[in-house]
């Protein structure tokens, strides 16, 4: 009975194994199914890319050929034209430029840093840019006629600002909201609540990094002068610093800080990097050689957290521009390591972690600016005299978060 039982037990274990090497052959064709019918997706997904970016191009080149037909060729006037005189507006900065026949004035006039800044005026374009709340928006520091911006709809958008046009759509790949965006040198890199950060090549629309690592949702990102390196903050409380020079990016630095860093700034490699935290403090950190060490802290800047950080325009300034949830901004002194200048109106109220203020883009960083938070003006102050020198409004229904000052090109 007992040799009746063990031959059976041997036919049933004979046949479990029979049964599961069909089932694995049958699982590693699936999965080369599988395989094979992404990358037959990751091929027509590059087509389609490349079959829009020929579209855009062909757009831009009869669009620009709209705009010369209707200023005439050869910068020459139309017959239509009675008067005999060209017309030029500075669209970007929303500052007007006086109708003139010498072209070069008019180039004059938007050269930054010479002349001074020029303060905005009025909205140039009203963009429906997101399914849902914008969160974030920055101009690219290498191309002066690009802005990137996030969403809670979960996607970045890329605009011209010389013709308010959409240039480029980047996906998340999920429903989480996106919180911090940064664009330069041809790089789009995004971070959100799904605990990673992307990186895209804007040129050809692909996904070249998923930079993971962090436990919490990842709060700021910057990207680092010559776009090599890239550093975020997250809600686990660290700051990183990751490497994407190389096909397969690497961590490089990992700081740790008592207080949830909310924003971040790096200008130049021979300045630290900054970050401002919810406890209201602003935190340095050396960066060069790998080293990594926490050179400085400015405890209780602002009695609530800090929102956004800023160098001032020049890359060997001393000198630090914040905003915060206690409804002011402030210049610190990084050298006295004290504030050496407040700015507060009783009309701006500053209502989220995300909010963001600018130093105006001329060499002296003549003005600050910010959005209010309940009532969707733009304050606009000087930076030496602290006055509020305008403020303007009617332009958005609801409270600003983002706010970017670029030099402009067109």
């Amino acid at each position: 009975l007992s040799e009746k039982q063990f031959d059976g037990l041997k036919d049933a274990i004979r046949q479990l194994q029979l049964e599961n090497e069909e089932k694995t052959t049958l699982n590693e064709r699936l999965v080369e199914n599988a395989v094979a019918e992404k990358e037959k997706m990751a091929e027509q997904f590059n087509s389609m890319n490349d079959m829009v970016e020929r579209l855009q191009k062909e757009i831009s080149m009869l669009k620009s050929y709209n705009r010369k037909s209707d200023r005439g060729w050869f910068r020459l006037p139309n017959s239509g034209n009675k008067d005999g005189k060209s017309t030029t507006t500075a669209t970007t900065t929303g500052a007007a430029v006086e109708d003139s026949n010498n072209d070069s004035s008019a180039a004059q006039a938007r050269k930054w840093g010479a002349f001074g800044a020029i303060l905005p005026s009025k909205p140039l374009y009203s963009i429906k840019a997101h399914r849902e709340d914008a969160s974030c928006v920055v101009y690219d520091g290498t191309n002066l006629n690009l802005v990137a911006t996030s969403s809670s709809d979960a996607t970045v958008r890329v605009w011209d600002t010389s013709n308010g046009q959409l240039q480029a759509t980047f996906s998340g790949g999920g429903s989480l909201p996106m919180t911090g965006v940064d664009m330069a040198g041809g790089l789009v890199t995004c971070c959100g609540a799904d605990k990673t950060c992307r990186v895209w090549q804007y040129k050809t629309k692909r996904l070249i990094h998923q930079l993971a690592g962090h436990s919490q949702k990842i709060t700021c990102v910057k990207l680092f002068p010559g776009q090599k390196n890239i550093v975020t903050g997250s809600a686990d409380r660290s700051i990183r610093i990751w490497d994407i020079s190389r096909h397969i990016y690497t961590q490089t630095m990992t700081f740790r800080h008592s207080s949830t860093a909310t924003c971040t700034d790096v200008v130049v490699e021979t300045q630290p990097v900054v970050t401002g935290h919810l406890d209201g403090g602003l935190c340095f950190w050396d960066v060069r050689n790998g080293g990594g060490d926490r050179v400085m802290d400015i405890p209780m800047v602002h009695e609530g957290g800090v929102s956004s950080v800023q160098w001032k325009p020049g890359g060997s300034s001393h000198q630090v521009l914040t905003c915060g949830r206690d409804s002011t901004m402030k210049i610190v002194d990084v050298r006295t390591q004290s504030v050496v200048k407040t700015f507060r109106d009783n009309a701006l109220r500053i209502m989220s972690n995300n909010a963001r203020c600018s130093f105006s883009p001329d060499a002296a960083g003549k003005y600050v600016a910010c959005g209010g938070g309940d009532n969707g003006d733009i304050f606009v102050f000087d930076a030496a005299s602290t006055d509020l020198k305008k403020r303007l409004g009617s332009a958005h229904q609801a409270g600003v978060v983002g706010l970017a000052w670029g030099r402009g090109g067109t």
